[in-house]
């Protein structure tokens, strides 16, 4: 049986792709978890689990009642 990726993970790395491409630029505003939910038919949970994935590698931060935000690049 082939391994097969967290769907987290999946997600994370997608958008860790479209930062590394130029894709998504500093400071950009992330669609929301119940965007990316509903898109990628997950759960809100799995989206937040990406999420604080990609806040771990450095990739983003929040701000409390706006959203996730690519993070500036240094």
């Amino acid at each position: 049986m082939p391994y097969e990726q967290a769907e987290y993970r999946r997600i994370a790395d997608g958008i860790a792709g479209q930062i590394k491409s130029g894709e998504l630029k500093a400071h950009d505003k992330l669609p929301s978890t119940a965007e990316l939910a509903e898109k990628h038919h997950i759960s809100l949970a799995t989206v937040n689990r990406a999420f604080g994935l990609l806040h771990d590698r450095g990739l983003v931060y929040g701000k409390q009642g706006k959203g996730v935000f690519v993070a500036g690049v240094e």
